[in-house]
């Protein structure tokens, strides 16, 4: 990232000493810049329509529209609208919900409305920090702490359960998605350890290929299963018993 190129970043919490405070984080760094600040999630949808920012920091309970509401709309929008950037590329505002319920329901329904994060407000401002660039990548990050029950829910159906009917790989599996048959055996194999929670570059190194190689995969898987990010393409390898914990 070159010095001209800003992290565009949009607060929405209710609260606005916890807004001031997150403010003055990503205000001290060079490649981030805070362009907008909201009270509720009615501002917050207004502020990305009128803004366009590259990523919302989101606090769940807010007076009217809360934050998965809001959440949930700021998404659509960018699935039934989507933008471009001057250098004609792909823009995509990512959201991550900043919250101090560290509670099953929210995390749920976080990633179901389309979330990139979740993470608890009395996160370490460096992590804080580093998971604005990493959803800004592309990538998807989750409080270490939820992380266990979340995979917990998906394997028991909890999480975004699919309606449609099981398909056969001709193995005698049985999933429950017809876009998994889409994907080649070494896309599965990236699926696989993009669910165990590796990196590109350390699914490169084990198995053995090269980084853009792994990027690309990982473009293909998400394409494939209609995937917006990385934790969508865990719920759907769990979902579908690629992996267990």
């Amino acid at each position: 990232m070159n010095q001209q190129q800003h992290i565009r970043v949009i607060i929405a919490d209710d609260q606005e000493l916890v807004r001031v405070g997150f403010a003055m984080v990503i205000g001290s760094q060079a490649d981030m810049e805070v362009v907008g600040q909201a009270g509720d999630g009615d501002r917050a949808v207004e502020l990305v329509q009128k803004l366009h920012p590259d990523v919302v920091l989101m606090d769940v309970r807010m007076p009217g529209m809360d934050g998965i509401e809001a959440t949930r709309r700021i998404t659509g929008m960018e699935s039934s609208s989507p933008r471009t950037d001057d250098d004609g590329t792909g823009h995509v505002t990512r959201v991550i919900i900043l919250t101090t319920f560290d509670l099953d329901e929210y995390v749920m329904s976080a990633i179901n409305a389309g979330a990139s994060g979740f993470l608890l407000k009395d996160t370490e401002p460096e992590t804080l920090l580093a998971s604005i660039r990493t959803v800004y990548q592309g990538n998807a990050i989750i409080a270490p702490s939820a992380t266990k029950r979340l995979i917990e829910n998906m394997v028991e159906g909890k999480l975004a359960p699919t309606e449609q009917p099981e398909v056969s790989d001709g193995t005698g599996t049985q999933y429950t998605d017809p876009e998994l048959a889409e994907l080649t055996e070494r896309e599965r194999e990236v699926l696989i350890e993009i669910a165990h929670g590796l990196s590109n570059q350390e699914i490169a190194d084990k198995l053995f290929i090269s980084l853009p190689t792994v990027k690309t995969h990982v473009a293909h898987i998400l394409a494939k299963i209609n995937a917006r990010d990385r934790v969508q393409a865990v719920v759907f390898a769990y979902e579908n018993r690629l992996v267990r914990p």
